[in-house]
């Protein structure tokens, strides 16, 4: 029992009647990835904010809140391209509570009636992977270029305004089935003749045929 409701006070009385609304509205809170589904691109999602569970007797537990299930995933997109990347068990999310229920939109996609009058419920959750506590937090983030990037910085396309496009790969680059190794070395080529120009970063390197023979020499940038 609230003890507030022992207070003959009207005020406190509507105070802890909105506490008691708002603590069944569901906003937003961090979540963490039990699995993934990269077929219907959904989860299941434990949450990360423990709930307060009060016994008869008036104490208090702290108990985990229900796993979440078939949550949608969202990818950043638009205008018909995505940025996916791997969502694996672990992963730290963001969940985010609809005000109405999303289930027949999310079966159907367009404009669509509510199938149920719920709101602000835990059912209509949609997670945002990629925001992190402080233990997982990234290091060596670049202040002054956007990167796409392995979480140990090892490997990563960076880009700056003004300046070329920075890639670094230890395990080299596949174009379309031309492959560029670590050393600057070119495979994959069909066909190249001494009079071909190719611009390799670094330095000149030699360019190989797809037998792996040597036919040229690239020009450094």
């Amino acid at each position: 029992m609230d003890r507030r409701e022992r207070l003959n006070d009207p005020e406190e009385v509507i105070r802890a009647a909105q506490d008691g609304h708002q603590a069944r509205m569901w906003t937003s809170m961090p979540g963490i990835i039990q699995s993934f589904d990269p077929v219907t691109q959904t989860a299941v999602v434990q949450p990360a904010i423990q709930g307060i569970f009060q016994s008869p007797d008036g104490s208090f537990t702290p108990v985990n809140m229900p796993v979440l299930t078939d949550v949608p995933v969202e990818f950043p997109s638009g205008g018909g391209f995505t940025m996916t990347f791997p969502i694996v068990q672990g992963d730290e999310c963001m969940l985010d509570f609809s005000c109405r229920c999303i289930d027949a939109w999310w079966q159907q996609s367009g404009i669509q009636p509510q199938a149920e009058k719920r709101m602000h419920d835990l059912s209509d959750a949609v997670c945002r992977v990629g925001v992190r506590s402080k233990p997982r937090a990234l290091t060596a983030i670049s202040t002054n270029s956007t990167q796409i990037r392995s979480d140990d910085a090892s490997t990563y396309i960076e880009v700056k305004a003004g300046q070329l496009v920075n890639v670094v790969a230890p395990g080299g680059i596949n174009l379309n089935g031309v492959t560029i190794d670590t050393h600057g070395n070119v495979a994959g080529i069909a066909k190249l003749t001494t009079t071909d120009t190719y611009s390799l970063g670094g330095g000149a390197q030699a360019l190989k045929r797809a037998d792996g023979t040597n036919t040229t020499k690239g020009t450094a940038t």
